[in-house]
């Protein structure tokens, strides 16, 4: 039960603090900016998996769940428990900045700036760097999972400081679920369900040829 806590606090404040960015910035005439809202998804990845890494994992994301089960990295019986969590987590954060901000229309919900494909294409790709960075360096110490920290949330930051203005730069359903459901915008959801879970899929092989035959291969 605390894993399933850690997760659904953990998804809160990461939906809560990045899109809360996102809603803030149009509210206020882009005071946050666009690097300002790259830069607060990254720190507080970086932050919840300082603080809730050794509760859960600190996953807060059903396609890092879903690829750490298929790399043999997380039991398949929790797998259920965790998406809930994240999913609660998410929707929670997503009403409490509806009540807050109730005139903003899409609640930092991810938008296709071109077509579908290429949004689909762009997320998947992100998701495939995020999770190998993710394999080859979340776990081991205290030491490591300190480093584990600043690697996945300077990813995070990066892809979204370059791609967040194309395909919004998600790399997690759930994150983009959220805001869809409570704002209403559900038009392109299957996007951003679809393509992370199996972008972060498609990583775990890659990890395991790469891990074969190194020192990572723990």
């Amino acid at each position: 039960m605390k894993k399933y806590i850690g997760e659904l606090l953990g998804t809160f404040i990461l939906v809560f603090c990045g899109t809360g960015a996102m809603v803030i910035d149009q509210q206020t005439g882009g005071a946050v900016s666009h690097a300002g809202v790259a830069i607060t998804w990254g720190l507080i990845v970086m932050s919840l998996i300082s603080a809730l890494g050794n509760v859960s994992g600190c996953h807060i994301n059903p396609a890092v769940s879903i690829a750490f089960t298929l790399a043999g990295r997380f039991k398949a019986r929790l797998l259920p428990g965790y998406i809930v969590s994240q999913l609660a987590g998410a929707l929670l954060a997503s009403i409490t900045l509806k009540l807050l901000f109730p005139s903003s229309p899409l609640l930092g919900a991810t938008m296709p700036a071109g077509t579908e494909l290429q949004s689909f294409v762009m997320e998947l790709i992100l998701t495939f760097i995020l999770m190998l960075v993710i394999m080859h360096v979340a776990h081991g110490n205290k030491e490591q999972g300190m480093f584990a920290a600043i690697a996945i949330g300077s990813v995070v930051g990066l892809e979204a400081m370059f791609a967040g203005p194309i395909c919004g730069a998600s790399m997690n359903p759930i994150r983009s679920l959220a805001p869809a459901i409570v704002s209403g915008h559900l038009e392109h959801i299957w996007i951003y369900l679809v393509a992370p879970v199996l972008g972060a899929a498609l990583a775990i092989p890659v990890w395991k040829y790469l891990s074969t035959g190194t020192d990572s291969n723990i």
